[in-house]
């Protein structure tokens, strides 16, 4: 009986260091969770206030720009755009027209030969009245950072209006700003139209890319995928 306490007394004692160490690497583990946390969402509301003032969702208030960065998106096997990329090119057409810009430049995505973004877009806007010679297609736009960056370098575009959906325009916007374009968005609506399900996935989404976006823009500034020699806006 005595030897029998004696064991299950040393078991306990020797099973409470490791219990007090698991619970204190469980709760600095909690700690470090929410401190990365609550750095992420004070990010991210920084980057939608600081674009805040630069950001317009009325054609009619958009300040005049030579060139409009039009942002690509998905496009159908057929050639047709998809629904957000059709808005995107709609509004560039209308600031467009409107003499609020006078160029269109259209970045996305042309990695593969059978997959052409930019050239869709392009024959999108000329269906609906838009001269062939006031676009200029940047055919390795294949993501925002790319976008922003090939903007400034290859097509030395030092002030432009970004068009894209709302909910990606504090990314772009900041991104373009951070790269020295005197860049406004014109935001192209998005929750108002499309499922709130989809939404709430683009938005988290984009919550993660901004957060990416901040960390490339002040650390490690990498390059594009291609860079290229100067072409310039015609």
């Amino acid at each position: 009986m005595q030897s029998s306490l004696t064991s299950s007394s040393v078991d306990r004692s020797s099973s409470s260091p490791r219990r007090r160490g698991w619970r204190l690497i469980v709760r600095w583990s909690l700690l470090i969770a929410c401190g990365l946390l609550l750095l992420s969402a004070s990010a991210i509301a920084w980057v939608h206030i600081s674009i805040a003032p630069h950001l317009h969702t009325d054609a009619t208030t958009v300040p005049q720009r030579r060139v409009a960065l039009v942002f690509g998106a998905g496009v159908r096997p057929d050639g047709r755009l998809s629904r957000i990329l059709a808005q995107r090119v709609d509004a560039a057409i209308a600031l467009y027209q409107a003499g609020t810009v006078e160029k269109l430049l259209m970045t996305g995505d042309n990695a593969q030969p059978e997959y052409n973004e930019v050239a869709a877009m392009q024959r999108y806007a000329i269906d609906r009245g838009v001269s062939p010679d006031d676009i200029t297609l940047d055919y390795a736009g294949f993501r925002t950072y790319d976008s922003c960056m090939r903007a400034t370098r290859i097509f030395g575009v030092d002030a432009a209006v970004l068009v894209t959906q709302r909910y990606h325009q504090p990314r772009a916007l900041y991104t373009c700003r951070a790269m020295g374009i005197d860049a406004v968005g014109f935001g192209v609506p998005d929750w108002e139209i499309y499922p709130t399900g989809m939404m709430r996935y683009y938005t988290l989404r984009e919550y993660a890319a901004i957060l990416v976006s901040l960390i490339e823009v002040h650390i490690t500034r990498p390059a594009p995928r291609f860079l290229g020699p100067f072409e310039g806006i015609r």
